[in-house]
């Protein structure tokens, strides 16, 4: 039996033999990554963090994913430095830990960010919100980084996280929310940047990029399968921490981003577009009944 499919194959046109080796690859591709994304979703162990120091600090703990890190950096026994939103007590801050006390800063979590209150065109966004986009979301996370980074280089060990956003990186556009895209793609950019700048000498530079989380950030209240609640996030989060670049955690996010891959630009566009438009509605529902 096997010997006459061979024979069969062989009889073949060149094209028909050319088909057929181009679908066994692209099949053999698949069961790769798909194994791949198995390994590292459920079966890769997390990292001891504890080799790259006993001091975390996290910026925007106060809510949200910064929150849920918190919570779980202090389960692992790590020490922590919390620091709001407010990026120049963010180099304040970071300046006195190597300044003054010396700690040993082995993990950086930026988590700091801030986006609209709702969708608005861009010509719609006024001085104080691009500022604060901006020096929050770009300014903020690239000076605690170089405050802290250092350190690290001095003890050739850390590890720094990033959070990123489905926004810039999943889906092709984001529009009625262009600068906070636009600082997020900033922040994926920065994060690579880094990681090659600095592999070799063992510090672990990494962007997170998270779809839906259910932050007040977001508006939204409840968690659900495809919108994970912060320690549901940052759980999933901790196992990441020191290996890819750029990754999305929680793993039913990367079934969200290989739909989103599978569709043509235009489709998500114009279903984006949409969305973000009944969000700028409601937006300005609510502020008109404020100012009646």
């Amino acid at each position: 039996m096997e010997l006459g499919f061979v024979e069969n194959l062989k009889a073949q046109p060149l094209w028909v033999l050319l088909l057929f080796s181009v679908g066994s690859l692209s099949v053999l591709k698949f069961l790769i990554a798909f194994i791949k994304w198995v390994f590292v979703n459920f079966l890769r162990p997390a990292k001891n963090l504890k080799k790259y120091g006993s001091w975390a600090v996290v910026t925007g703990p106060t809510d949200g994913i910064g929150k849920g890190f918190a919570f779980q950096l202090a389960r692992k026994g790590l020490n922590l430095v919390l620091v709001g939103r407010n990026p120049d007590k963010l180099k304040e801050v970071s300046d006195s830990i190597q300044a003054k006390f010396g700690l040993d800063v082995g993990i950086l979590i930026n988590n700091v960010g801030v986006s609209y209150p709702y969708a608005r065109f861009f010509h719609e966004v006024d001085e104080q919100l691009l500022k604060n986009l901006i020096k929050v979301n770009v300014e903020g996370t690239t000076k605690v980084t170089q405050a802290v980074l250092p350190g690290m280089v001095q003890r050739k060990r850390g590890a720094i996280v990033n959070i990123g956003s489905g926004a810039a990186i999943v889906i092709p556009s984001d529009p009625l929310y262009a600068v906070y895209a636009a600082t997020k793609a900033y922040i994926d950019q920065f994060s690579r940047c880094l990681y090659v700048e600095y592999r070799n000498i063992g510090i672990d530079v990494q962007c997170q990029v998270p779809l839906y989380v259910a932050t007040k950030m977001a508006s939204i209240k409840r968690s659900s399968f495809f919108v994970p609640s912060t320690d549901g996030y940052a759980r999933a989060a901790m196992r990441w921490i020191g290996y890819e670049p750029r990754c999305t955690p929680y793993w039913p996010h990367s079934l969200l981003w290989a739909l989103a891959n599978a569709l043509p630009e235009c489709i998500i566009d114009a279903w984006r577009l949409r969305f973000c438009l009944a969000i700028r509605k409601r937006g300005q529902l609510k502020d008109s009944r404020k100012t009646d």
